[in-house]
């Protein structure tokens, strides 16, 4: 069994679950409209509507995966729900990861610590058993990072201004995704 947290519309379990075709998933999230997409995107996967700080609503020990896509983790509720071998799979940002847009949209900047951050929370409950970088360059229309601009932590702050310097992107623009995926082992 396979949990995503933060699963938005459900597209890397469903991606995880075509990498591993017995198993089944469940897809968290704490919107309404994301857990609806997220129960439709795959045949073997199930949503949930559940915040990950109030807990996760499920048994102890129950999870062979769990995984969580640039969204947040609670370390100790996911040790709680994992089975004593199962792992902790984590993909977060590294500083380069949109490098290109961040200067001139005045977008978030990713914290130069977040991978020592990480380690440091996750200490207590979990031991690393490895990280890989992927890291790839993609081109993206001005639609395209229009979409990026609103569904990461840039939205907040995003008004009139990044409407106006999105606009002011040229048509097509080259931009690197980079991105640590760290796995980890439960403690107990």
């Amino acid at each position: 069994m396979l949990l995503e947290i933060g699963a938005g519309n459900g597209y890397f379990l469903g991606a995880a679950l075509d990498a591993a075709p017995g198993a089944r998933g469940i897809a968290l999230d704490i919107a309404k409209p994301a857990a609806r997409r997220a129960a439709r995107a795959h045949p073997r996967g199930a949503a949930v509507l559940a915040d990950v700080w109030r807990g996760l609503p499920l048994r102890a020990a129950v999870l062979d995966t769990v995984l969580t896509v640039f969204a947040p983790r609670n370390p100790a509720e996911v040790a709680r729900v994992l089975a004593p071998e199962g792992r902790f799979v984590v993909a977060t940002p590294t500083e380069r990861h949109l490098a290109e847009l961040i200067g001139p949209l005045g977008l978030v900047r990713v914290d130069p610590g977040k991978e020592r951050k990480l380690e440091a929370a996750l200490d207590a409950d979990f031991a690393p058993l490895g990280a890989e970088l992927v890291e790839y360059p993609m081109t993206l229309t001005r639609a395209d990072t229009a979409l990026l601009v609103h569904m990461g932590p840039s939205a907040f702050h995003a008004g009139a201004e990044t409407a106006a310097k999105l606009a002011a992107l040229p048509a097509e623009l080259e931009v690197t995704a980079s991105v640590r995926i760290g796995t980890y082992r439960t403690l107990r």
